[in-house]
């Protein structure tokens, strides 16, 4: 998998730099934390190169020539996810949709806040024990907003092929040989990963590389693939990409909540037929780790005609 710098991607763009980091800034480009560097992923650049070519053209000022009704995605890392978003893309819809993976809790506060359209969420209530559902009831008490589930995906532990190091849970944290990598603070991967430690009571500070972040699934993947580190809490679908080994610890629901607007409800209405009713529950079939019994399933909120 290639990965470019913002320097790359303005050398490819013919654009400078600074362009790219206000495109990074409004997110029309995805980008991930690569110690203090932003790093972008090279589906993500191929993601953004195709939508740009299925829109109107932009003015050098950021501004469209013609109006394109885009919606902001905000939330949690997910294959499903990247596979909806080139969907959109490629069916010529009319509309697109323009990820921003920053974690499942601060997904749900640009949400909150309207920064947002859609939050794509996994969050796990440790008093309760449901997934999504107690967050988005605090938050969202008078706002017009529909759940729906995408899909359960398994969690457990990332670790190299053949599992030299003999891990068997998150209790094999506290060894001395082992060096794990964790996700960015908000993210749903690492508030499950806090719920199983406090479990075995075992103390963050006593885990060698709890404080090493990630922004994605792939990117903690990548540490155990290059030997970086041990462990990682993950996705089973990180691990078999990269031909890593996966233990499998649980299985989560990952939900899309969307709010409604005057301006995006057509768009939003487009979205939830094209998830219902085309082929694309097909594109989770190629994707190991995650069951679509539920898929499209509206969960909770308003109905449609109510919004």
């Amino acid at each position: 998998m290639q990965i470019y710098t913002p320097d790359e991607i303005a050398s490819m763009l013919k654009i400078s730099k600074h362009t790219v980091y206000e495109m990074i800034k409004r997110g029309d480009l995805a980008a991930f934390k690569v110690g203090n560097k932003m790093r972008i992923e090279e589906s993500e650049f191929e993601r953004y190169k195709t939508s740009m070519s299925a829109s109107p053209a932009k003015a050098q000022d950021g501004s469209q020539t013609n109006t394109l009704n885009t919606l902001q995605l905000a939330g949690s890392h997910d294959f499903l996810v990247e596979q909806l978003v080139k969907y959109i893309a490629s069916e010529g819809t009319g509309f697109s949709i323009t990820p921003s993976y920053i974690g499942s809790l601060e997904g749900l506060m640009m949400l909150y806040r309207g920064s947002a359209d859609i939050a794509a969420v996994h969050l796990l209530d440790p008093a309760s024990q449901q997934y999504n559902l107690p967050f988005i009831r605090q938050l969202f008490v008078h706002e017009p907003i529909t759940v729906m589930r995408l899909a359960s995906r398994e969690q457990g532990l990332i670790v190299a092929k053949g599992n030299p190091k003999r891990i068997t849970g998150v209790k094999d944290f506290i060894r001395n040989d082992v060096t794990i990598v964790n996700r960015q603070k908000g993210a749903g991967t690492r508030f499950l990963l806090d719920s199983f430690l406090a479990n075995e009571n075992l103390e963050p500070s006593t885990v060698k590389g709890y404080e090493k972040e990630e922004w994605n699934h792939l990117g903690a993947a990548a540490h155990i693939s290059r030997g970086t580190a041990d462990a990682a809490f993950g996705i089973r679908c990180a691990a078999s990409q990269l031909g890593l080994d996966f233990i499998p610890l649980t299985k989560e629901q990952f939900d899309l909540v969307f709010r409604w607007t005057p301006e995006n409800k057509a768009a939003l209405e487009h979205l939830i037929d094209l998830i219902q009713l085309t082929n694309f529950k097909e594109s989770i079939a190629d994707l190991e780790g995650y069951d679509a019994e539920d898929f499209g399933k509206i969960i909770y909120g308003h109905q449609l005609s109510e919004v």
